[in-house]
């Protein structure tokens, strides 16, 4: 009986494992769509940059609004591990990567360079 009880607890645990690790794992559908995101303390200071991610037969592109026109820019490309996306594009004239992971259903967080902090949040 003790054993039983001793499995049914490390089920338990497992599953309820698997489920948190599972809800903060982003896939590429989470990534689609339009994006706000801020990128703070650069040297010329706090920049917003929308930005526009989606799949299309499996493969994730990036689209950027480097400024006032509007015009979408492609990113060089996008790619998405262990619920992280990473994207790599050039703005006023800097080859940069930008990386986020999922914070929650309307926000992902992470780095510019891998030395700035970066916020993303949903458009709707």
């Amino acid at each position: 009986m003790k054993k039983l009880s001793s499995l049914l607890l490390v089920l338990l645990v497992a599953m309820g494992s698997l489920v948190t690790f599972s809800s903060f794992t982003a896939s590429p559908e989470y990534f689609e769509g339009k994006w706000t995101v801020t990128v703070y303390d650069t040297p010329e200071g706090t920049a917003t940059i929308p930005m526009r991610f989606e799949t299309v037969d499996g493969k994730t592109m990036g689209y950027f609004v480097e400024d006032a026109s509007g015009t979408e820019k492609e990113m060089s490309s996008v790619s998405i591990t262990d619920g992280v996306l990473t994207a790599y594009f050039n703005i006023t004239g800097y080859d940069v990567y930008l990386s986020l992971k999922k914070v929650d259903d309307e926000n992902a967080s992470g780095s510019l360079m891998d030395m700035f902090v970066t916020e993303a949040k949903k458009v709707k």
